[in-house]
């Protein structure tokens, strides 16, 4: 549909090479999602990005690679939603590949503990919001800070939770922010409302911005 970024999509399909020998599930989503934040910061509208992820889907299809395979089932576990169905039947259609081992575990999350970081009153509030996979392993969190009106200024997925809450405690000590706490179903509710911003977000935030809303509709209240 898009003929103009035939060299684009070749560039993915050679990218996902590296992608079968990530260690894990968690990595491969993160890898996945940035690929797929920096087509969708590219284009021009909704239309155009459904275009674009259809022709990417097809030319990883089409290329048949292992990595290509495997940039497929991640986003038919965690790919925007109009085109989760569509990855799975391109990914049936390619046969005789091994298989990484993190493959069966690739959206597969259960949400913990919410919480509720304040720093100041023009901070807006940082959600940190803890999953795990299923059998309890791989703990991370999304981090994401939302600004006045709720609109989204960072989004971060970290992996070293234990560090990052530990960092957060030192800091509530030294009376530098407020750590609290945050009802799941209410927090849900605010992200999906803030990743789905009309207008675009800033542009630090694509990276991580097709997992966060996987993981905010893994959430309470979806």
């Amino acid at each position: 549909m898009l003929p103009g970024l035939r060299e684009v999509y070749e560039a993915y399909v050679r990218a996902a090479d590296e992608l079968p020998a990530l260690p894990g599930a968690l990595q491969a989503e993160v890898w996945t999602s940035a690929q797929l934040g920096a087509l969708e910061a590219a284009a021009p509208d909704l239309r155009g990005r459904r275009a674009a992820l259809a022709d990417l889907m097809m030319s990883l299809r089409a290329a048949g690679t292992p990595g290509a395979y495997a940039f497929l089932r991640v986003l038919e576990a965690i790919g925007p939603v109009e085109g989760r169905r569509a990855a799975g039947k391109a990914a049936d259609g390619v046969r005789n590949l091994a298989e990484p081992a993190w493959l069966s575990a690739l959206g597969k999350v259960t949400p913990s503990q919410v919480w509720l970081i304040q720093e100041g009153p023009l901070d807006g509030d940082r959600l940190i919001c803890e999953f795990r996979y299923e059998g309890g392993g791989d703990l991370h969190a999304l981090a994401v800070r939302l600004a006045h009106g709720d609109v989204p200024s960072e989004i971060v997925v970290v992996g070293e939770v234990p560090a990052l809450m530990a960092a957060a405690r030192q800091a509530m000590q030294a009376e530098l922010c407020v750590v609290q706490p945050y009802d799941p179903k209410a927090v849900g509710g605010r992200l999906r409302a803030a990743l789905d911003t009309p207008g675009g977000l800033p542009r630090d935030c694509y990276p991580a911005l097709a997992i966060a809303r996987h993981r905010a509709a893994a959430l309470p209240g979806g």
